[in-house]
């Protein structure tokens, strides 16, 4: 089986070097190229044709979306892989909007993000934003079985639970959809029951996992 072949963007050459030793010892993957800033990183994937990019969303250059979707447009058999420090569910939503395939925090275990390249690899999606918690890898048929799991909630549980997903606070939904800030914890409460997640960074995963951040998530709300 040929190896993995992985190009790597960070503007920070120490953590470049410490990737590009953690994937060569694997023996599954090639380290093909470097990126250092957000210019660089369409044109080296334009050239070399890598089948993952693994990416920092805050490095010099054009906002972290459009560089995602350069990517995506030059070289479209690539799947990007978002490595940051950032663990917001806003950078989260642009991302995986943007045409990112997988999303990990800097945190993440070097097994973690081996597992993350993987997934990404074989077409599923990888999401972690939970601090200390352990990425999970999907195993085959469970994106499409989550896929599936909205049908089994009503539309304005799905519109609360994107408006959630995509960074907005309470408040913020209750505005949006025009009621009380209570009946919008009523209703994650009943998104965690139906779906049996626990907590709000479980939501968050479950609308990436599920496909329902792929379109209309805007840029990241900072959150005051």
């Amino acid at each position: 089986m040929p190896p993995i072949k992985v190009l790597i963007a960070d503007d920070h050459a120490v953590l470049r070097a410490g990737l590009r030793m953690l994937l060569d010892a694997q023996g599954e993957f090639e380290v093909i190229g470097e990126a250092e800033d957000g210019w660089e990183v369409s044109r080296r994937a334009r050239k070399l044709r890598p089948d993952v990019v693994l990416m920092d969303l805050s490095m010099p250059g054009p906002p972290s979306g459009d560089v995602i979707r350069q990517v995506r447009q030059a070289c479209p058999k690539a799947h990007v892989l978002i490595l940051t420090m950032h663990d917001d569910p806003a950078y989260l939503a642009s991302a995986l909007s943007a045409g990112a395939a997988g999303y990990v925090v800097k945190k993440v275990a070097d097994t973690e993000l081996v597992s993350a390249i993987r997934a990404v690899y074989g077409g599923r999606r990888f999401v972690d934003i939970t601090q200390g918690a352990p990425a999970r890898e999907p195993v085959a048929g469970t994106a499409r079985e989550e896929r599936q799991a909205p049908k089994r909630l009503s539309q304005r549980e799905c519109e609360v639970l994107r408006l959630l997903a995509q960074g907005h606070s309470n408040q913020q939904v209750a505005d949006r959809i025009r009621v009380s800030v209570k009946t919008v914890e009523t209703y994650r409460t009943r998104l965690r029951k139906k779906l049996g997640l626990t907590g709000r960074a479980d939501l968050y995963r479950f609308a990436a996992e599920s496909g329902m951040l792929d379109t209309g998530a805007g840029e990241p709300r900072r959150r005051r």
